[in-house]
Formats: structure tokens, sequence, C-alpha cells
């Protein structure tokens, strides 16, 4: 008797052999999860690609080389408050741009400096869209005060699905007015205020859709999708930023546990 064949068809069986790798190397990375949200402490080009399809992506990549030049300083230093440091993680990387530009989903929106811009429009093709501005009315003035303080950030917008934009928010510009400063402790160098985020959200996606945040930093993404009834997916490579995100995804979770008891 010949053996049973276990597979209608060699796609079937490629398919099968995709999901026990997948599974494979989700179960050797830590994985945080609660009630609308699950997070992976690791590479996201290693683990990504091993998750279920999301709906969309919004996330704040490592910062171009230029940004780790000493010439880059903040306000706490300038101030004397604080020494001078290095930013506490390494460049974007070529192979790190293009995962990003490539993933499948709907929306991209990725945080880049404005020179960036055109390194993301060539990888992202005919799927570009838009860039939008992110304003900062109390960002850091130029203290050396021969040049213009960059007043501003760029969102790269991109839209990787057949057909038009789903796009909630009319004719409005794409023009993001939002205080660096949030109300939130800052534990991250590049935190992202989470009243802008949760701006994002609502004019680009819809309640109950999966966001995917590749480089989640301290997790504020996560936190405004909890907050706009988003479900949210992490990465993360940095133990100690891993265990923050954690932390604030806990306790929005709680939040709304006894909100909604109330």
């Amino acid at each position: 008797m010949g053996r049973a064949r276990h597979y209608a068809s060699n796609a079937e069986r490629q398919a099968a052999y995709r999901q026990r790798r997948a599974h494979q190397i989700l179960h050797q990375i830590p994985c945080v999860q609660g009630d609308g949200y699950v997070v992976y402490q690791g590479d996201a080009l290693a683990c990504v690609p091993a998750l279920a399809p999301c709906h969309h992506v919004l996330t704040d990549p490592p910062y171009e080389p230029a940004a780790h030049t000493r010439t880059r300083r903040t306000r706490a230093v300038l101030e004397g408050r604080a020494p001078y440091g290095a930013i506490p993680f390494a460049p974007i990387t070529d192979a790190q741009r293009a995962f990003v530009a490539r993933l499948p989903c709907g929306w991209r929106l990725i945080f880049c400096q404005v020179e960036a811009v055109a390194s993301y429009q060539a990888l992202l093709g005919t799927t570009y869209i838009r860039t939008i501005i992110w304003e900062k009315p109390d960002g850091a003035p130029q203290f050396t005060g021969d040049r213009p303080a960059m007043g501003y950030e760029t969102i790269v917008c991109a839209w990787a699905r057949p057909g038009r934009p789903c796009w909630n928010a009319g004719g409005k510009r794409g023009v993001y007015i939002h205080d660096v400063r949030d109300g939130h402790p800052r534990v991250h160098p590049t935190q992202k205020p989470v009243p802008l985020l949760k701006a994002l959200l609502r004019d680009f996606t819809q309640p109950g859709e999966v966001i995917l945040d590749p480089f989640m930093g301290s997790g504020s993404v996560g936190v405004a999708c909890l907050e706009t009834g988003r479900r949210f997916v992490g990465v993360e490579i940095d133990p100690a930023m891993f265990a923050v995100a954690c932390q604030r995804l806990q306790t929005v979770e709680r939040q709304g546990t006894l909100f909604a008891a109330s």
C-alpha cells in the first residue's frame, strides 16, 4: 500500500510547512498579551514574517545616521540639565527600511526625517500616497541661533491594498499639530505623543482593526490603539524598553476594565 497523502496539493504542503515554521519562531520569542494587544520582544525582521497579517502599520523606525552625530543636541543637554549622550539605539539600516516599506497591510504610516522621504518613496513605488506633517508647537528652538529650528516631523503614507485608499477625514489637510509633551512620562528618547497617534488612528483606521508597530519602543502606539478601540501587535528588540511598553499597556488595560465596570 502506498503512503497516505496528508495534503491535497504541493501548495497546501508548503503552506503547512510555513505555518509550522512560524509557530516554531514565535514559540522562541518572549511574548506578553492582554485584552486587545499582543507584544513580542525580539527582532522585528525575524518575528513579523511569522505573524498573521495585520490591517495597518503605524511605526516610528530608528533615526537616520545623521541624527546620531554630536551636532544633534537636545534642550536638556544645552540647558545643562543632562549630559550629552548618544541616541541609545543604532541608526536605521537599509534592510529595516526595505522591511517597513514592504509590509503587507493597508496603510503604512512611517515617521521619518524629511531627508528620508525620497528613500521611502523609491521603495514604496506606486503604493506611495503622500507625506504628511506633524507640527510641534513646543519643539526645541535652534540653540545655535545660526539657522531655522526644525519644528516638524514627516510621516510617509502608503496604501498597499488594491483600490482606493480608505481615509476617514474627507478633505482634511495632512497637518497634525500636537505638542511633544503630552502629559505622559517621557521614557523613550523619540517618544511620540499619544494624542497625535490617536488622531492618526481615527483618520486612517477603523475600530477593531489590528495595528502593527514593529519598532514599538515604549508602546505609545499600543496605548493609542487601546484608547481608541483598535487591537495592537507590537515588537521591540530592547528588553528594557519592552518591559516599559508592557507596563504601560497593562496600565491602560486596567483603566479600561475599571471604566467598563463603572
